[in-house]
C-alpha cells in the first residue's frame, strides 16, 4: 500500500472513530444521567413502559446531535469555505444528511412524547390515528414537534439543492429558526421564569450546535485537497470561542432558573447532573484555549495529523458526554416547578410570574426582569466594537471617541429596557409598555446609528483574499444586496417605520406580543430594526445605496413626526381598553386603572416619543449646515488653486453672449 493510500485509510479510520466516540460517550452519559436523575423512572399513573421512558431521551439525543450537524456544517461552510469548491458542496451534503436524521428523530421523539402523555394502546385503528392527529394539530406540545419535523424536512431538501452563497445563508437562518420550537419543550415552559428559561435554552442549543456541528465537519472534511487545515481550524476556533461564551452564559442562567438555590445544586439529582455539565464545559473551555494558543500553529508542522486528531478526539469525547447529560436533563424534573393551576393568581396565569409590587420611584432603580437574549447580544456588541476600535488604534488609525460613547450608551439603554424596570412592568402597565416601545424604536436606534458600527467593521475587519467570506465580506454583501437597496431607501424606511406603529397597536399583533413569548421578542427585533433603518437613512454615516438631500430628509421627518403625533392622540382617544383580556384581567390592585394607564401611554407616545425625533431634526439641520460649509470651502480652495478660472470662464461666456446680442440688434437696425 502506498503512503498516500495509507494516509487516506488512517484519516477514514479516525473519522469513524471520532463519530463513534461521540455517540458512545453520549450514550453512556444519557444512561448515567437518567439513572441518577430518575428521568426514566415510571410515573405513578399511566406508565407508558420502558421503551417510551428510555427511548424518548435517546431519540432526543440523536435529534440534538443531528441538529448540530445540520446547523454547524452550514455555519462553518458560510464562514470558512468557498462556494463552488468541493469542500463547500461536501459540507452542504453533510448538513442535508444531518437534517434528514434530525427530521426522523424529531418525528420519533414527538411520537414518543404523545405515547408518554396519553399512554394510548398502540394500534392501527382509526381511534388511535384520530388521537395522534389531535395531539399534533391542537395541543401546543404536539404542534411544536410537528413544526420541528417540518422544519427538518424543508432544510433537508434546501441544503441538498442549493449550492451558492445566498441560498445557503437563508438555509442556515431556517436551520437556526428550527431550534425555537425545541426551546419551548421539556421543562423550560413550566418554570416560573418562563421567558428567561426559554431564551436560555434557545441560546444554549444554538451555541452548542454551532460548536459541536463545526467540530464534526472538521473531522469529516479532514484530508481533502481543497481544505487548508490550519486556516479552517483557526476559523472554526473563532466560532467556537463565541459559541463557548453563549453556551456558558445561557447554561448558567438556565441552571439558576431550574435549580433555584445553591443547596438544591448540591443536594438534588438535577443539580448533580448540572454540576457534571459544568465540569465538562470547563474542560472544553480549557482545551479550546490550549489548542488555540498552542496547537493551531503546530498544524502546519510535520506532525500535523497527530496533533489534529488528538485535539478532535479529546474534544469530541467531552462534547458527547455533555450532549448525553443535556438530553437526560430534558427528562429530569427540576427542583423548581410550576405552581398548581388552582393556586395561581390572575397575573401568574397570564404572565407566569407573580404580580410585582407597585411601580414606585425606587422600583425604577431596583426592578429587574432579565432577558438573557438581549444581554448576550449587547455583550457581543460591546466586545466586537471595542475590539474594532483597538485594532484601528494599534495600526495608527483614529476613531472618534464620541461614536464609541454613543454606541455603548445605546447598548446600555437596550439592556436597561429589555432587562430592567421597563421589562419588569411592561406586561402589567400599558404606559410602561409604550415607553419601552418608544425607546426601542427611536431613542436606542439613534444612539446606535451614531456609533457607525458598519463603518467601523469595514475598517477594522481584515479582508480575505481566498474567495471565502468572513465578517467584512458578509457585511459588504448585506449593504449591497437588492433587499438592502429597498429597505434602506429613505422613503421606504420612513413608511415601514410609521406603518408598523399603527399596524402593531390597531391589529392583533399587540395581542400576540403580550400572550406569546415569540411575539414579544419579535416586537423588540422589529422595532429596533425599523427604528435603526429610519435613523440611518436620515443621520447615519454608514454606507447605504441612496440618501435623500437634506431638504428631503427634513420634509420626510416632519411627515413622520405628524403621523407619530396623530398616533399618540389616537391612543389617548380610545374609548375601549386595548387587549382588555390582558391589561384588564391582570388583577392589579395598585396604580392607575387600566383605562387611565392607557391614556397615559398615549400621552407618552405623543409627547416623550417626539423627543428623539426632535433630536434627529436638529442633527439633520446641523449636518446640512456643515455640508454647505464644506462645499463652500472646497469651492474656495479650488478658486485659490485655479485663480478663479471657473469664474473668469463663466464671465467670459456671459460677455460673449452679450456681444452676440449687440451684433444682432445692430443688424436689425440696418
Amino acid at each position: 500500500m502506498s503512503s498516500r493510500a495509507a494516509t487516506t485509510s488512517r484519516a477514514t479510520a479516525y473519522r469513524v472513530a471520532g463519530v463513534g466516540i461521540l455517540l458512545a460517550s453520549a450514550l453512556v452519559a444519557v444512561v448515567w444521567a437518567l439513572i441518577v436523575g430518575g428521568g426514566a423512572e415510571p410515573p405513578l399513573l399511566q406508565d407508558p413502559g420502558p421503551f417510551v421512558l428510555w427511548g424518548t431521551p435517546i431519540a432526543r439525543l440523536v435529534m440534538n446531535i443531528a441538529a448540530a450537524v445540520m446547523l454547524g456544517s452550514l455555519v462553518l461552510a458560510l464562514f470558512g469555505l468557498r462556494a463552488g469548491d468541493g469542500s463547500f458542496d461536501a459540507a452542504l451534503n453533510i448538513a442535508s444528511i444531518g437534517a434528514a436524521v434530525f427530521t426522523v428523530a424529531a418525528g420519533l421523539t414527538g411520537f414518543l412524547a404523545f405515547m408518554a402523555a396519553f399512554n394510548p394502546q398502540l394500534s392501527i385503528e382509526r381511534e388511535f390515528g384520530t388521537q395522534l392527529g389531535r395531539f399534533l394539530l391542537e395541543l401546543p406540545l404536539g404542534q411544536s414537534w410537528l413544526i420541528t419535523t417540518i422544519f427538518g424536512a424543508i432544510i433537508t431538501v434546501l441544503a441538498f439543492a442549493w449550492r451558492s452563497w445566498t441560498p445557503t445563508f437563508l438555509t442556515a437562518l431556517l436551520a437556526a429558526a428550527s431550534f425555537l420550537p425545541l426551546a419551548t419543550q421539556g421543562h423550560a415552559g413550566d418554570l416560573s421564569g418562563h421567558a428567561l428559561a426559554v431564551n436560555s435554552i434557545l441560546l444554549h442549543t444554538v451555541g452548542a450546535a454551532v460548536w459541536l456541528g463545526g467540530l464534526l465537519l472538521l473531522v469529516l472534511l479532514r484530508g481533502r485537497k481543497d481544505v487548508t487545515p490550519t486556516t479552517l481550524v483557526a476559523r472554526y476556533s473563532s466560532l467556537a470561542i463565541a459559541a463557548f461564551a453563549v453556551v456558558a452564559v445561557s447554561g448558567v442562567t438556565r441552571s439558576i432558573v431550574a435549580v433555584g438555590d445553591w443547596e438544591a445544586l448540591w443536594t438534588t439529582p438535577y443539580g448533580w447532573i448540572v454540576l457534571a455539565k459544568v465540569v465538562l464545559l470547563i474542560g472544553m473551555g480549557i482545551l479550546g484555549a490550549w489548542y488555540r494558543a498552542r496547537l493551531i500553529p503546530k498544524l502546519a508542522g510535520p506532525r500535523a495529523a497527530g496533533w489534529f486528531w488528538l485535539l478532535v478526539l479529546c474534544e469530541v469525547s467531552l462534547m458527547g458526554l455533555a450532549s448525553g447529560a443535556a438530553a437526560a436533563l430534558a427528562r429530569t424534573p427540576p427542583p423548581t416547578g410550576e405552581t398548581a393551576a388552582f393556586l395561581q393568581t390572575p397575573a401568574q396565569i397570564l404572565t407566569g410570574s407573580l404580580l410585582p409590587p407597585e411601580f414606585t420611584l425606587e422600583r425604577w432603580f431596583t426592578a429587574t426582569d432579565v432577558d438573557i437574549l438581549w444581554v448576550v447580544a449587547a455583550g457581543f456588541g460591546v466586545f466586537f466594537y471595542l475590539a474594532g476600535v483597538r485594532r484601528l488604534r494599534l495600526r495608527g488609525d483614529r476613531w472618534p471617541i464620541y461614536r464609541t460613547v454613543f454606541w455603548l450608551l445605546g447598548l446600555l439603554m437596550l439592556v436597561w429596557v429589555t432587562s430592567g424596570p421597563i421589562n419588569a412592568y411592561q406586561e402589567y402597565l400599558f404606559s410602561v409598555h409604550m415607553l419601552g416601545h418608544m425607546m426601542l424604536s427611536m431613542a436606542i436606534p439613534l444612539l446606535l446609528v451614531s456609533g457607525a458600527p458598519i463603518t467601523l467593521a469595514l475598517r477594522a475587519i481584515r479582508k480575505r483574499d481566498d474567495g471565502t467570506r468572513g465578517g467584512r465580506e458578509w457585511i459588504m454583501w448585506a449593504v449591497h444586496s437588492p433587499f438592502s437597496r429597498v429597505v434602506t431607501h429613505p422613503l421606504v424606511a420612513a413608511a415601514v417605520f410609521i406603518v408598523s406603529l399603527w399596524a402593531f397597536y390597531f391589529t392583533d399583533l399587540v395581542r400576540w406580543s403580550m400572550f406569546e413569548h415569540l411575539g414579544h421578542e419579535w416586537m423588540i427585533i422589529h422595532f429596533l430594526i425599523t427604528g435603526y433603518l429610519f435613523a440611518m437613512s436620515l443621520v447615519g454615516i454608514d454606507p447605504v445605496p441612496y440618501r435623500l438631500p437634506y431638504p428631503g430628509r427634513l420634509i420626510t421627518l416632519i411627515a413622520v413626526m405628524a403621523m407619530h403625533a396623530f398616533f399618540g392622540v389616537a391612543i389617548m382617544m380610545q374609548e375601549g381598553l386595548m387587549v382588555a383580556d390582558w391589561f384588564g384581567a391582570m388583577g392589579r390592585d395598585w396604580g392607575a386603572t387600566p383605562m387611565e394607564d392607557q391614556y397615559v401611554g398615549g400621552g407618552i407616545a405623543w409627547s416623550i416619543g417626539e423627543i428623539p425625533t426632535l433630536i434627529v431634526a436638529i442633527t439633520v439641520a446641523i449636518q446640512w449646515s456643515r455640508d454647505d460649509t464644506k462645499v463652500q470651502k472646497r469651492t474656495d480652495r479650488n478658486a485659490d488653486r485655479t485663480g478663479d478660472a471657473e469664474l473668469e470662464e463663466y464671465n467670459a461666456k456671459l460677455a460673449a453672449l452679450a456681444e452676440r446680442d449687440q451684433r444682432r440688434e445692430a443688424q436689425g437696425k440696418q
